[in-house]
C-alpha cells in the first residue's frame, strides 16, 4: 500500500516495507520533515508542538517515535496521551504553541494510523504548506540538536476536560433546556477516544447515557465509518434502551452522526444541517459546506435569509472558504460541524450540544425534526484503483461525456441534473475514487450512482 500524502495528512497502513507503509522509518522520517518545516518557518523561536492520539493499537508506538524525533530536533513537545482532533486544536491556540500533530486515520481500519498536520491556530496546514514538508521528506537529509539542545516532553491529559468546559460554555449551548427534556442516549464511541469525552460530555449536561463500546481499547468493534450500515448494533441498543437517541463518532470524533429514537439513521448529511437550522435561528449568516454535501444546507440557509457556498473536499479547503465569506457555521456532509466563533475545526463535541439544544428548545424527537427538513438522500460508493491509474484522464472523459451539464472540476467533477446531483473524485485518503449521489428519493440516488459506476469502469 503506497503511502498516501495530502490535505488530510500522511497516511498508510501498520507493517510492511517502508515507503510504502507507515513503517517506524516513515514516521520518524515525517516527523522529522514536519519539525524542520517548524524549525525554517520560525527560526528565531522557542517551538512547541501539541501531540495527541485515538485509540489505535499503533498509536502509542507511532506517537513515541514522533515525539521523540521531534525531541531530538530540539523542539519541546505537550503530550496530551489519548485524546480527539478537536481537542489537539484548542490546546494548541491555549498553549500558544507553533503546531500540533494527531496521530489518527481518522475513518480507517485500526491497520491504518496517520499525521494529521496543524498550524499555530490549530487548523490543518494549506497545501503550500504541505507541499514544502513532502519536498524535505524527499530529500531526506535532516539536522539533529546536540546534546544540549534537545527538546522536552511535558505530559499534559487536563485537556479533555478543558475542552469539554469551553464548548459547555459556548453562547448556544443551552445546558437548562437539555437538563429538562431528561434525555436517555446511547454512545457508541467504537472503542476510542469518543469513549473518554462523550460520556464525560453528556454527564455534565445532565444526560442519561447508555455507553457502548467506550472503553478505549482501539480494537474498534465495527468498520469505523459512521454510516448506517455499520451502525447495527447501535439501532438495536436505541430500542432496546428506549433511548431518545444514539449518538455516533468515528475515532478522533470530529465526524459525528445520530440514530433516531425508533433505531433509524438521522442521515450524517443531516448533522450539519441540524446544526446549521439551530445556529441561524440565532443569528443571520452564511454557511459553507463541501462539494459532497446535501443541497439541504442550501435551502436551510436560504430560508433564513443567509447565503451557501461550496468548497472543494477537505476541511482545510472548507475552513478557507469560511473565512472568505464571513461563515458562521460551516462543515462536511461527513458528520463534520465546525464553528468558528468556538475554533476551524470540525469537531463533534460542538455539533452534539448544538443538536441537543435544538431538540431541546422545540421540545421534538429526533425522527420528527427529520421530518421538517427538505427531504434528500444520498448514495456513497467507491471503485479501488488498480496502481498506475490516471485518475485525471479518467475524469476528464466523463467531463467531456457531460460538458452541457457544465460540470464543477475544482475538485474532481460534479454534475448537478434536476434535484440531483453526482460528485466523482480521487479521495484524499484511500486509493479509491470516490462516487457521491443525492436525489429526492433513495432509489434515484442509487440509479445514479450505479450508471456513474459503470461509466468510470468502462474508463479504468
Amino acid at each position: 500500500m503506497t503511502i498516501i500524502k495530502s490535505i488530510s495528512g500522511i497516511r498508510g497502513t501498520i507493517g510492511g516495507y517502508s515507503n510504502e507503509n507507515l513503517t517506524p522509518i516513515d514516521a520518524v522520517k515525517y516527523a522529522a520533515s514536519y519539525g524542520t518545516f517548524l524549525k525554517n518557518k520560525y527560526p528565531k523561536k522557542e517551538i512547541k508542538v501539541v501531540i495527541g492520539r485515538d485509540a489505535r493499537i499503533s498509536g502509542k508506538m507511532i506517537q513515541n517515535l514522533v515525539q521523540n524525533t521531534l525531541v531530538g530536533m530540539g523542539i519541546n513537545c505537550v503530550d496530551l496521551g489519548l485524546s480527539t482532533t478537536p481537542t489537539v486544536e484548542v490546546a494548541i491556540v491555549r498553549e500558544n504553541a507553533l503546531g500540533g500533530i494527531v496521530l489518527t486515520a481518522s475513518h480507517n481500519p485500526k491497520n491504518w494510523n496517520a499525521l494529521k498536520l496543524l498550524n499555530k491556530k490549530g487548523e490543518f496546514l494549506n497545501a503550500k504548506d504541505g507541499d514544502q514538508i513532502l519536498l524535505i521528506a524527499k530529500r531526506n537529509s535532516f539536522i539533529f540538536s546536540d546534546i544540549d539542545n534537545l527538546g522536552s516532553i511535558n505530559v499534559n491529559t487536563s485537556y479533555i476536560d478543558y475542552h469539554i468546559n469551553e464548548v459547555l460554555n459556548l453562547r448556544f449551548t443551552n445546558i437548562e433546556a437539555i437538563k429538562k427534556f431528561n434525555f436517555t442516549i446511547v454512545v457508541d464511541g467504537i472503542n476510542s477516544t469518543g469513549g473518554i469525552i462523550i460520556p464525560k460530555l453528556l454527564e455534565k449536561l445532565g444526560v442519561n447515557c447508555i455507553p457502548l463500546y467506550c472503553d478505549p481499547n482501539g480494537d474498534f468493534s465495527h468498520n469505523p465509518e459512521p454510516l448506517e450500515e455499520n451502525l447495527t448494533e447501535l439501532s438495536k441498543a436505541v430500542i432496546y434502551n428506549k433511548a431518545d437517541l444514539g449518538i455516533v463518532v468515528d475515532p478522533d470524533v470530529d465526524r459525528l452522526a445520530f440514530i433516531d429514537e425508533n433505531g433509524e439513521m438521522f442521515g450524517e448529511e443531516y448533522t450539519l444541517v441540524a446544526c446549521a437550522d439551530y445556529i441561524l435561528s440565532k443569528q443571520l449568516g452564511n454557511t459553507v459546506s463541501n462539494l459532497s454535501s446535501t443541497l439541504a444546507l442550501s435551502e436551510i440557509t436560504k430560508k433564513y435569509g443567509g447565503k451557501y457556498f461550496a468548497s472543494a473536499v477537505g476541511e482545510v479547503n472548507v475552513v478557507e472558504l469560511m473565512k472568505k465569506t464571513n461563515a458562521i457555521i460551516g462543515g462536511e456532509g461527513n458528520g463534520g460541524v465546525i464553528l468558528p466563533e468556538f475554533h476551524y475545526g470540525r469537531d463533534a463535541l460542538v455539533g452534539i450540544v448544538l443538536f441537543l439544544s435544538l431538540l431541546a428548545e422545540k421540545k421534538i424527537s429526533v425522527s420528527k425534526l427529520k421530518k421538517t427538513y427538505p427531504k434528500y438522500y444520498s448514495s456513497k460508493n467507491k471503485i479501488t484503483l488498480k496502481p498506475n491509474i490516471d485518475v485525471d484522464s479518467v475524469l476528464a472523459k466523463i467531463i467531456n461525456r457531460y460538458q452541457e451539464k457544465n460540470p464543477i472540476t475544482i475538485d474532481g467533477v460534479k454534475i448537478n441534473f434536476n434535484n440531483s446531483w453526482v460528485h466523482l473524485r480521487k479521495s484524499n485518503t484511500e486509493p479509491i475514487i470516490r462516487i457521491y449521489s443525492e436525489a429526492p428519493t433513495k432509489q434515484k440516488a442509487k440509479k445514479l450512482s450505479k450508471v456513474f459506476i459503470e461509466e468510470l469502469k468502462n474508463f479504468i
